[in-house]
């Protein structure tokens, strides 16, 4: 199987991508650890793969938990990184919560890095990779998501900058940009009253019939970047979207 003996880091994997690529690398013989602040979506995701995963319930507002989930999983060693906890919040610009937007910004962009930054001694060794999730959100801008476009263009930069600083020592960084996907993030309830223009929002949509993503979809390029098929792939930001960004 592609990664057999394979050690995995997922974080997000109580549910929707995350936990679709916990099932899609375990399938493949990984060993994978799980990691999300929901200890009970991490166990149902944990009865749904084909092998039994470490279970590491962590905050990503907490950087000392971040840094034990890491170690939790390196234990053994570590060969991929798949960065997918996040959260996003709507709202019309001029009403929107500072403490929000820090917030967004604490889970989305500095937990990642706080997490990169943990993995990477370990993936230095083993000549392994990172694969971040950004968005479609990374690539243009979003109305009434300032927060959350922001914290994944700054996913983008990281996955960039850290693919070039690591390249020379053979670890590989990139990142996914999803559009919408069927997930319990993706149905967190638009902005209602307010100044909301809804045609702004919906030319972002998707533009394939029956374009919306399944988590299925994400974590079979989550698979494709952390496998030796992509050993020529770092830097880049893939998108999957149903054509929301082709105009």
């Amino acid at each position: 199987m592609e990664f057999e003996g394979k050690k995995v880091l997922i974080t997000g994997a109580a549910s929707g991508i995350g936990r679709a690529t916990a099932i899609r690398f375990a399938a493949a013989g990984a060993q994978v650890t799980i990691g999300d602040i929901n200890a009970a979506g991490l166990e149902e995701t944990a009865g749904m793969m084909a092998s039994t995963p470490k279970v590491v319930p962590y905050d990503a507002c907490d950087f000392d938990s971040c840094r034990a989930l890491v170690d939790a999983a390196a234990t053994d060693g570590l060969d991929v990184l798949c960065n997918i906890s996040g959260m996003i919040k709507w709202g019309p610009s001029l009403d929107f919560a500072v403490e929000d937007f820090e917030r967004i910004l604490k889970v989305n962009t500095t937990s990642v890095f706080v997490l990169c930054q943990a993995a990477l001694p370990h993936l230095v060794k083993s000549k392994g990779n990172i694969v971040n999730t950004a968005s479609t959100a990374a690539l243009q801008g979003l109305a009434y998501t300032i927060a959350y476009s922001a914290s994944k263009h700054a996913v983008a930069a990281i996955t960039k900058g850290l693919a070039i600083e690591f390249a020379a020592k053979g670890v590989r960084v990139n990142a996914i940009c999803p559009g919408h996907v069927d997930t319990p993030l993706a149905a967190t309830p638009p902005p209602t009253g307010g100044d909301v223009d809804w045609s702004l929002v919906m030319r972002n949509a998707p533009k394939l019939e029956n374009g919306s993503c399944e988590p299925l979809d994400i974590a079979e390029m989550f698979a494709y970047l952390a496998s030796e098929r992509a050993r020529k792939v770092t830097g880049s930001l893939f998108t999957i979207d149903g054509g929301q960004l082709a105009g």
